[in-house]
């Protein structure tokens, strides 16, 4: 049996020893990836900013980007079962407002409304706010940025499962998915008999926020177009959109190598994992949703196997956002001594990339279907989505510190 204590840390009952731990271990995760940063950039990059500040800049950059102002991230939240199945629908949003030289994230959720019964009334509706975290440059808690992406966790929670969010952000609108896994036993073995062997994936929560007046909906945006620069949610999206040549920067971050930039001159096909939906494994859950959103997480996390989170949007027809972190968790903690189990390590990120990618060309093989290829949308319900069973090239330019620079500066 798993529980956690106020602060978060793991307590895990194994016998009659309690272990209450804040540490943790993070190995390093080798990219299979193809770029290009060359010996003189890489010690520049560590020297463009100190971390806590590249963090804060992109945070009230792309998230928390009111300034003085609150920002309120209005959406769906709309959340699927293990087969794909939607489950449950709330409307909220994520708000950050500047407090005491920190930023204050509340959320605020619908809880019930009343239609007017006349024309000229307005519609009301009964909120409540949670105060979720307060941040400063010093304290970001278990967040972790790189471009326009942003990683929350993985993060314990009070009911024992494990929480992953992954964020992408572009102009007035950003995706955000939160995947939960749970503690699972081999068949046969009693749960709770022994410490948890797995975490499996149990929940998946997808959200399109926007800053706007209200959530983005098909309705909201066919009477309202955004405006250029702004991604349109409730688009049709052809599968042979994703199959493009593709080019941009791309943003890695890992715990003994740091922050990095990239340049990719064009993204080769084994790193073109967001044109395969169905993932390349058989632990990959996936759901492609409306909108040009792909979303690959594992269907197990177990003790010595780095999980994939990952999330691909296309917020235009030219422009692919990706974000991919690789989750570490049931770290064994050992007793000296005997060398028996005590307890767990708390999960860990063990790296993050986001590229901001742009389109180059068509690819040949696919050129001329791509061409004559054309998806419409309507107001889609979603729960008819189902879950499937299912690395950038670069020439070595020196355009790696630009990159970093220019995430920095979007």
């Amino acid at each position: 049996m798993m529980k956690f204590n106020a602060s978060g840390s793991l307590l895990l009952f194994v016998g009659v020893c309690v272990v209450v731990t804040d540490s943790f271990v993070i190995p390093t995760k080798t990219w299979s990836t193809k770029l290009s940063l060359s010996a003189s950039e890489q010690g520049e990059v560590a020297e463009i900013e100190d971390d806590s500040e590249i963090q804060w800049d992109l945070f009230t950059k792309h998230h928390a980007k009111g300034g003085d102002e609150a920002t309120s991230w209005k959406g769906i939240w709309t959340s699927y079962d293990y087969i794909g199945d939607v489950v449950d629908e709330t409307v909220a949003s994520v708000n950050y407002a500047p407090k005491q030289g920190g930023i204050e994230q509340t959320h605020t959720i619908v809880v019930g409304a009343k239609k007017s019964d006349c024309e000229t009334c307005f519609d009301s509706m009964e909120t409540k706010t949670f105060p979720v975290a307060t941040f400063t440059p010093e304290q970001m808690h278990k967040s972790r940025l790189g471009s326009v992406a942003l990683v929350n966790g993985p993060s314990l929670l009070r009911s024992g499962s494990m929480a992953t969010e992954l964020v992408l952000s572009q102009g007035d609108g950003r995706v955000r998915v939160v995947f939960q896994h749970a503690p699972v036993w081999e068949q046969g073995v009693e749960p709770g008999s022994c410490p948890p062997q797995a975490l499996k994936l149990f929940r998946t929560m997808v959200s399109r926020e926007a800053l706007r007046d209200t959530p983005p909906t098909f309705e909201s945006e066919e009477q309202n177009p955004p405006e250029p620069g702004n991604p349109t949610f409730f688009r049709g999206v052809s599968p042979f959109k994703w199959h493009k040549v593709w080019g941009g920067t791309s943003w890695t971050w890992g715990p003994s190598t740091g922050n990095r930039g990239w340049a990719i001159a064009e993204m080769d096909e084994a790193d073109s994992w967001h044109g395969r939906p169905t993932g390349d494994t058989m632990n990959v859950w996936t759901l492609r949703l409306p909108g040009g959103i792909l979303i690959q997480a594992p269907r197990v996390v177990q003790d010595g196997e780095a999980g994939l989170c990952r999330l691909a949007w296309m917020p235009d027809e030219d422009t692919l956002l990706r974000v991919e972190a690789s989750v570490l968790a049931l770290e064994p903690m050992m007793d000296i001594e005997d060398e028996t189990l005590v307890g767990f390590f708390p999960p860990a990120l063990g790296s993050l990339r986001c590229d901001a990618l742009k389109k180059l060309g068509e690819l040949e093989e696919v050129a001329a279907s791509v061409n004559t290829e054309q998806d419409t949308m309507g107001p889609l319900d979603e729960s008819v989505a189902a879950a499937q069973n299912s690395d950038g090239d670069d020439d070595g330019d020196n355009s790696g510190l630009d990159a970093v620079r220019d995430a920095l500066s979007m």
